[in-house]
């Protein structure tokens, strides 16, 4: 965490509520990847550690989809089909959050980061930290 930064709480969900969950953020970037499955779903990625995700509600109606190398876990309201949060395949023991499933206008607070995800395998170590090299 930087000095400039500090922790902030949000929650946030699905379209129809069932799904309901709180994120603790230490640093307000997000990734903007171009890749097929997060543009189709306007995906913006706040990754987080999985102390710093509490899933509240709605367990029950998660569903996952996974392709290619099923490491990804796609995780959705099966109800809405609304995408808040996955396990990302670049951070396997990580939450990744979508920026866009927060509660309120916080988009302005994060910085956004295009990354190119099409070309995945040449760019993937510009998202990893050094301790998290292994898929």
């Amino acid at each position: 965490m930087s000095a400039s930064e500090e922790l902030v709480t949000y929650e946030g969900g699905c379209h129809c509520g069932a799904v309901r969950f709180r994120v603790i953020v230490d640093e307000h970037n997000a990734d903007d990847c171009n890749c097929s499955i997060c543009r189709k779903k306007g995906f913006l990625h706040l990754i987080v550690p999985p102390e710093h995700f509490t899933l509240l509600s709605g367990a029950e109606v998660l569903t996952t989809y996974t392709f290619n190398t099923g490491i990804a876990k796609h995780t959705f309201c099966r109800i809405c089909g609304i995408h808040p949060f996955y396990r990302p395949r670049s951070h396997p023991d990580s939450i990744d959050v979508n920026v866009r499933c927060l509660d309120g206008d916080v988009l302005s607070r994060f910085h956004i980061v295009p990354f190119d995800g099409m070309n995945w395998e040449e760019n993937v170590h510009k998202i990893r930290s050094e301790t998290s090299k292994t898929e």
